[in-house]
């Protein structure tokens, strides 16, 4: 039980944080956590959640405020932390106090993947729903290059890298999408560009819903490089090696311009804020392209197939909406999503139907003006299940709606984003699974893209 105890209203309490970090004034409820969380007196704060929001409001220079999850003896305590910086300290209010119960990592089956509190794992992380990191093993740090501490409350994408596996698929998306555990994701150390494996279990709340990742790094050993290019260098091979080799310098790229971007490290002067959101942005279109080059391999295989499995249609629909919600408020643009009691049950593979609405959603949030709407339905039939991603956007003219399914065709080259090859692939994957896109559409009308998939009969 915690130690500030039940109280019918929820107390709020005040404290000071010293620009060491240390609390130079608390309230008795913040001393009480503080001191159960390890914390001394005259000591760096010990809670690595309110550290971490205070020590942001300080580098930044800006009020931050957030919720956090704080292990508490054998419960955990749901706060709400406001962190104002006055001077050269950091005000912090802290409120809500609620008790929820802590969560318990499920037991995995002996021998499982999913069981990664054994010897065969380098270090472990959590992360709440919103992938910041909650705790990273702190001796870990000094053995790899990076600073745990610092990591606390910063994107999982901040310590690591995330690679796609063999069949260009980013294993955590699925992880997600399903909540389900994750296993052998791929990725590499922002800190020193190493190769690791990361897995994970989903860590659910009391609702049910997910609310982050419990899991572990393990550093992969890495062939020697070779020093010369295979004469097979349009082969496979070489686009995989090319992948990697492509991937980890631009995702530097991104991180650093982005950092650049938003003056974590200090301000900069306009021009070059600007300077690095726009090499951040290029960075990205190079990343989707080294992305769209391994899917583009993996459809124009010879022996390229998916297995269907049941999926319900509306759901992943539901969940392509819900990933792009962000860019989307972004934009000014509302995305409509198919009712949460609808539902089509269809066969295709699960990740590929997703990654196809992804990209169908994508385009049309980045196609519609501002304060559009992009609609999202879900109909079925005896014999199909068909799903309808329609904007507002300018259109695409009769002569030009061919054309955009081949490789490297946009209707306006001209515009930003985008390189050719999504709704190529996206296609080549529908058919794939015995279904099809296609796309209706009227210059200054809008588009209207339509994807079919063969109905579940045993579930119609």
């Amino acid at each position: 039980m915690s130690g500030f105890g039940p109280s019918i209203e929820s107390p709020i309490a005040h404290a000071i944080v010293a620009p060491d970090g240390s609390l130079s004034f608390a309230d008795p409820a913040l001393v009480a956590l503080n001191q159960r969380a390890g914390g001394m007196r005259d000591a760096p704060l010990a809670v690595p959640q309110l550290a971490t929001i205070a020590r942001l409001a300080q580098r930044l220079g800006i009020v931050v405020s957030r919720g956090v999850i704080v292990a508490d003896d054998e419960t955990d305590v749901d706060l709400w932390v406001r962190a104002q910086p006055d001077g050269e300290n950091v005000r912090l209010t802290v409120s809500g106090w609620r008790e929820i119960a802590a969560w318990r990592p499920e037991q995995p089956s002996p021998g499982t993947q999913d069981d990664f509190h054994g010897s065969d794992t380098d270090w472990r992380w959590e992360t709440d729903s919103a992938l910041r990191l909650t705790f990273v093993t702190l001796d870990a740090g000094p053995r790899h290059g990076f600073d745990a501490f610092a990591l606390l409350g910063q994107p999982l994408t901040a310590m690591f890298s995330l690679d796609t596996g063999v069949d260009g698929a980013l294993p955590i998306l699925d992880s997600l999408a399903r909540r389900r555990p994750m296993t052998a994701q791929p990725a590499r150390l922002r800190s020193s560009g190493r190769a690791v494996t990361l897995i994970a279990n989903v860590r659910h709340d009391a609702a049910g819903d997910f609310a982050g990742f419990v899991g572990a790094a393990r550093m992969v050993v890495e062939d020697a490089p070779h020093t010369a290019v295979s004469t097979e260098a349009l082969s496979p091979t070489f686009t995989r090696g090319l992948d990697k080799a492509l991937r980890v310098p631009l995702a530097r790229i991104v991180a650093n311009a982005d950092s650049i971007n938003a003056q974590a490290d200090g301000p900069v002067q306009g021009d070059y804020a600007d300077y690095a959101a726009d090499i951040a942005s290029a960075g990205r279109h190079l990343l989707e392209l080294v992305d769209d080059l391994v899917d583009l391999q993996a459809v124009e295989r010879p022996d390229f197939m998916l297995v269907p499995e049941p999926i319900d249609l509306a759901d992943v629909a539901r969940r392509a909406a819900g990933l792009l919600s962000v860019r989307a408020a972004n934009a000014d643009v509302t995305i409509t999503r198919p009712a949460l009691d609808l539902c089509a049950p269809a066969l295709g593979d699960f990740r590929r139907v997703l990654q196809i609405l992804v990209n169908l959603v994508g385009n049309a949030v980045r196609y519609s003006p501002r304060g559009a709407q992009v609609i999202v339905t879900v109909t079925r039939t005896q014999s199909h299940a068909v799903v309808v991603v329609a904007d507002k956007g300018k259109g695409v003219a009769p002569e030009d709606q061919v054309r955009i399914f081949e490789k490297f065709e946009r209707v306006d080259p001209s515009e930003a984003g985008g390189n050719g090859l999504g709704l190529y692939i996206a296609r080549r994957l529908a058919r794939a699974m015995q279904g099809d896109l296609t796309v209706e559409s009227a210059p200054g009308e809008g588009a209207r893209f339509v994807l079919t998939l063969p109905a579940d009969p045993a579930r119609h």
